[in-house]
């Protein structure tokens, strides 16, 4: 099982890296062999890996994720979250399971796309 959290600003409050960092933290026995945010403003993305710094610095962000990883299909580092597309432009966190992911991962291949990871985010 895994931990997911996020932060949408819909009525022009910025996200605050340190709302989500606390969140992350509130999750802490769901996931423990890893965790990440990442944080994003226009076209701009700030990604944060463990250790996570002191002080998390800049702010007034319109989307912000967390992730609590617990590891089971891909073990590697390959497989951390909060994931993102080639380009950084689409971003996701994933609490679960999908079976059928080797399938639509082929599927996927055809059309071009590239991945990162053997897990089934």
């Amino acid at each position: 099982m895994c931990g997911i959290c996020g932060e949408t600003d819909f009525y022009n409050r910025a996200v605050k890296p340190e709302t989500i960092k606390g969140m992350c933290d509130l999750l802490a026995h769901r996931g423990p062999d890893d965790e990440g945010m990442v944080f994003l403003r226009g076209d701009k993305f700030f990604e944060i890996k463990r250790p996570f710094p002191t002080h998390l610095g800049e702010s007034g962000f319109e989307v912000g994720l967390g992730h609590r990883r617990l590891s089971i299909i891909d073990l590697s580092e390959a497989g951390h979250q909060p994931m993102s597309n080639e380009d950084g432009s689409l971003w996701i966190v994933l609490n679960g399971e999908i079976y059928n992911f080797q399938d639509i991962r082929v599927q996927l291949e055809e059309k071009g796309h590239v991945f990162k990871s053997r897990s089934d985010t």
